[in-house]
């Protein structure tokens, strides 16, 4: 029997102990917040179950995840139609036909193609896009792009969509369908009641032992001399004290509050595209799950992207090219001088997961680790 320590309660961590321990292994997780969950960590507010840090939608192409995953909770059936507001025009999300409707009052998709052709043409692009503008506009043209891409971006990004690589944006969701479905995955959901039941079910076998309030960093040495196998979710710069420098990431900000009515803006998710309002979207909870009668209330939450720094919470590798190679240079560290430490999730394998690619990655670590 391998005693693991598992730093991080969020999807990667939990999923590894759970496995871990199912296989009769004893594992300790350790977690900095007072809550575990990480990033998906769900609670209830005002009898509304509320996304404490942004909106978490469950979506995936991989039935062998959807399976996974609904060992531990009943999903609903919620599909993300977020809406984009423009300086007060509202747009449907994703690109489709009744976002183009509304621009330019095509009805067909040969028409609302021409038209996009048409735009595209008048620019002269020279098939070789050189930043995040010229990529979009390459894809959709400068109408979808000054109002529903351009201000979100930088936002977003913290930076002149001229001055981000077009990488970032290599594929835009285009549908010529009246269709509002933002996902193309087969299957996709919330857990009713929340994402923090499913964690709390993945670390409740008697072999893991969790500690809240318990900072990695505060006892380093000790744990790396402990003997136990690390499974290390945080920020694998921070690991090594930031010696080569500090990562790029993108922070947030999350304001939420309650307010008594019963509805503020009639669906989960509206970003905001324009570049004057502050930030980015809004999200109104009870919508994730309509099976929740709540009548004279809602929670909102607005979320503010910001610059990150040393000590804030990192949301968003940024994953540039300067970066990539970065984390490269730990990556290579933590090989040849910590054999014992596996690094993963988002800030430990320093690149953006969703959900069902979080599961993916550390069901792949638990195979290497306990199969092969």
């Amino acid at each position: 029997m391998t005693k693991y320590l598992v730093v991080g309660s969020g999807l990667f961590g939990a999923v590894f102990a759970y496995e871990a321990a199912k296989r009769g292994h004893q594992v300790k997780v350790i977690e900095k917040r007072s809550h575990i969950g990480g990033n998906i960590y769900t609670h209830e507010v005002a009898g509304i179950q509320v996304h404490e840090y942004g909106a978490h939608i469950f979506h995936t192409k991989s039935s062998e995840i959807w399976q996974y995953i609904n060992q531990f909770a009943e999903f609903n059936h919620y599909i993300n139609s977020p809406i984009a507001n423009f300086n007060g025009e509202i747009y449907n999300l994703p690109f489709n036909m009744n976002t183009f409707n509304k621009l330019w009052g095509v009805v067909t998709p040969v028409q609302a193609q021409a038209k996009i052709e048409q735009q595209k043409q008048s620019l002269e692009l020279d098939g070789n896009p050189k930043n995040l503008e010229e990529q979009a506009i390459s894809l959709v043209g400068p109408d979808v792009y000054q109002k529903l891409i351009k201000g979100y971006t930088e936002k977003q990004w913290g930076k002149s969509a001229k001055d981000l690589p077009a990488f970032i944006i290599r594929r835009l969701p285009v549908r010529f369908t009246y269709d509002n479905n933002y996902f193309d995955d087969p299957y996709q959901g919330i857990p009713i009641g929340g994402y923090t039941p499913i964690i709390e079910k993945m670390l409740g076998n008697k072999l893991i032992e969790v500690q809240n309030q318990t900072d990695f960093f505060d006892h380093k040495d000790e744990y790396l001399k402990s003997g136990a196998k690390i499974i290390f979710t945080g920020m694998i710069d921070q690991f090594f004290n930031y010696q080569f420098g500090a990562l790029e990431y993108r922070s947030l900000r999350f304001e939420t509050e309650v307010l008594n009515q019963a509805n503020y803006q009639g669906n989960a998710v509206v970003n905001y595209t324009d570049s004057q309002t502050p930030y980015t979207r809004i999200i109104e909870h009870k919508f994730f799950d309509p099976g929740q009668d709540v009548k004279d209330k809602t929670v909102i939450t607005h979320e503010y992207p910001k610059a990150w720094e040393i000590g804030d919470e990192p949301y968003y590798p940024i994953n540039d090219h300067a970066s990539k190679e970065l984390y490269a240079k730990y990556l290579q560290l933590a090989r040849k001088d910590y054999p014992q430490v596996i690094f993963g999730g988002r800030l430990g394998q320093y690149r953006y997961y969703n959900m069902d690619q979080t599961i993916m990655a550390a069901l792949q670590t638990v195979k290497k680790e306990f199969d092969d």
